[in-house]
């Protein structure tokens, strides 16, 4: 009887692969398998994540500084804008350097654009008054209106980075500089949300790392460039 069985079942195999074999070759030979597969990953990969709280979309809390021309910037002035966000100081002797290269770099390409903008908040807002971070701009040689280097009250600015974006960033007599922060950039799309893409795994990567990674195939400022694209001509 088993022997029957084992018969009975390989019958059944062969008469499927004559069957389904053939049709898997016609697919992969018209190309509807590969394109089809090719196609969904793409789409997959091209859509931006809104990065989540508590099952909640995060918006960015209201804020309002004084810019590097001691005119008040808050959130209405990047209403209808996409922007990057970073937090930093001007005395910073180590990752702001690479950061605002970066950044400089973001600005180059798209700081005419009346719907985009920069955010840079420095995390040492009694050394860098407007006036210094006048003189900042200047040493990077920004021409673009739209990149804000903003400075206000020190709770304030901990708040917004510690709470609202969740990069953080302290005092820290011990390190060079006295302050420490994450070299991470925020990408924010029209309406205020914070948006970032997804990993290999499907998981949200949150932020842009601002500096270089050895051992990345793909950099942060290189996905944070292609992202910007996709939310100015997406939304």
């Amino acid at each position: 009887m088993k022997n029957k069985s084992y018969i009975g079942l390989i019958i059944i195999i062969l008469l499927f692969g004559f069957w389904f074999v053939p049709k898997i070759f016609n697919r992969v030979n018209d190309n509807t398998t590969v394109d089809s597969n090719r196609t969904m990953s793409i789409d997959q990969s091209s859509k931006l994540s809104f990065v989540k709280l508590n099952g909640l979309s995060r918006k960015v809390p209201d804020f309002i500084f004084l810019n590097q021309d001691s005119i008040y910037i808050g959130n209405e002035d990047f209403s209808g804008k996409v922007y990057v966000a970073e937090f930093f100081f001007t005395s910073c002797p180590s990752i702001c350097i690479e950061m605002n290269q970066n950044m400089k770099k973001l600005d180059e390409e798209f700081g005419n654009r009346n719907d985009f903008g920069i955010a840079s908040f420095t995390i040492d807002p009694i050394t860098d008054t407007p006036k210094r971070l006048k003189e900042y701009s200047e040493r990077l040689k920004i021409k673009s209106k739209n990149w804000h280097f903003l400075t206000g009250k020190i709770d304030n600015v901990y708040e917004l980075s510690n709470s609202g974006f969740n990069i953080f960033a302290g005092v820290n007599p011990a390190v060079a500089g006295g302050f420490e922060h994450q070299g991470f950039f925020a990408l924010i799309d029209k309406d205020g949300y914070i948006r970032s893409r997804r990993d290999s795994n499907g998981n949200p990567i949150v932020y842009y790392l601002g500096i270089t990674s050895i051992g990345d195939e793909i950099q942060g400022i290189d996905m944070i460039r292609e992202d910007i694209k996709k939310l100015l001509e997406n939304g």
